[in-house]
């Protein structure tokens, strides 16, 4: 299978979607890989690198986007991307689709198969995939929040972790899943005072017994959310329903009501953001401030360290590329039901129920779909 990867072209993003080595790793299973000139450069990727990997190097997107059978990318396609979609591609990348529609009819338009990494599942329902950036992010996210929560960028002046004598930045994080996790696991350890949220008892079990009387566990209610949200120093984002739209936990009410200088980091942006007063930023201006509340809401947050998360994608996403390459995508989703959850797009029909429900567009189940290739 002929394999392309083009360079990203979203704002400030500088991920690729196949290292080196990965390349390797498909050349070796026979496939032949064509990499946009410079598209790893930025985090020490080198054209050179690739070529010794066997790959061979093309001077535009849409030279490979031409070329390839599938195309690996790390963002969804831009728009300029969406046109070079053809019928007999098939894209493997995040996708993000329930708050995107005008990238939904694009993909739906190409004819393509659209395999989005954030529903591909495991055999535990997790998403292999999406967690390799969930895990950068959470730990980005107190990263980002301690710098914002600085009287320079906006914020009330404090210091995460406090110093002996004086107290320590109060902490929401919104979501005890793979997000939340890394993002307590980063604020206690810059000493922060840590409350963690969520539904599933079981899930704040496994935080009590790891942390203890470090944090605090809470059932997730609106009375909880609105009662730790208003006392917070720095509130995280971090709900997830796979490939659905985020539900708006905080309110703008509740937004106007936080002390002046708190801060919101919106993990869950991608899927629409969980607070109401959320708009996609960029790395070039991340934030912005709604009531007094600095808002933190950067679409690709891994893009900011993005030699580690390119790596750390790359592990994750390699067993899959090599099955969509060495089967081809039909029979590498029929013999894997949980790549095949992945399917989002399918030779212009929505094949994810979440995204036809967030659209109001009609349904078509995977394995349907699959009669189609």
């Amino acid at each position: 299978m002929r394999v392309g990867v083009p360079k990203e072209i979203k704002n400030h993003e500088y991920r690729v979607g196949l290292t080196p080595t990965a390349v390797r790793e498909l050349v070796h299973n026979g496939h032949e890989v064509a990499v946009e000139t410079q598209a790893g450069a930025s985090i020490g990727f080198s054209n050179e690198e690739y070529e010794t990997a066997g790959a061979q190097i093309l001077d535009s997107a849409a030279g490979v986007f031409d070329w390839a059978d599938m195309i690996v990318k790390v963002k969804e396609p831009q728009a300029v991307e969406r046109k070079m979609l053809k019928p007999h591609h098939t894209l493997f990348t995040y996708l993000h689709l329930a708050p995107d529609v005008p990238q939904t009819n694009d993909l739906i338009a190409s004819g393509a198969t659209c395999i989005a990494y954030e529903t591909v599942t495991d055999r535990a329902g997790r998403l292999p995939l999406l967690a390799p950036m969930s895990e950068v992010a959470g730990r980005m996210s107190i990263q980002a929040g301690a710098h914002c929560l600085e009287k320079a960028q906006g914020g009330r002046g404090l210091l995460l972790g406090g110093v002996p004598g004086v107290a320590p930045a109060l902490v929401t994080v919104i979501g005890g899943g793979v997000v939340g996790q890394n993002a307590i696991a980063m604020a206690v350890g810059l000493g922060a005072d840590v409350t963690v949220l969520d539904k599933s008892i079981d899930t704040l079990r496994d935080l009590d017994r790891q942390y203890g009387n470090k944090i605090r566990t809470v059932y997730s209610t609106r009375e909880s959310v609105e009662q730790h949200v208003l006392e917070a120093d720095l509130v995280v984002g971090a709900v997830l329903i796979p490939g659905a739209a985020a539900p708006k936990l905080v309110n703008a009410d509740m937004i106007k009501r936080m002390k002046p200088g708190a801060v919101v980091v919106d993990v869950a942006i991608d899927q629409g953001g969980c607070f109401e007063t959320s708009k996609a930023t960029t790395h070039a201006e991340p934030t912005y401030v709604v009531d007094e509340v600095v808002h933190y809401c950067v679409a690709n947050m891994p893009g900011a360290v993005a030699r580690t998360s390119t790596m750390a994608l790359n592990h994750a996403t390699l067993p899959f590329t090599l099955a969509l390459a060495n089967k081809g995508a039909k029979q590498a989703m029929q013999d894997d039901a949980h790549l095949l959850n992945g399917l989002n797009v399918c030779r212009g029909k929505v094949t994810y129920k979440s995204v036809a429900d967030d659209q109001g567009l009609e349904y078509l189940a995977p394995k349907d779909a699959l009669a189609l290739l």
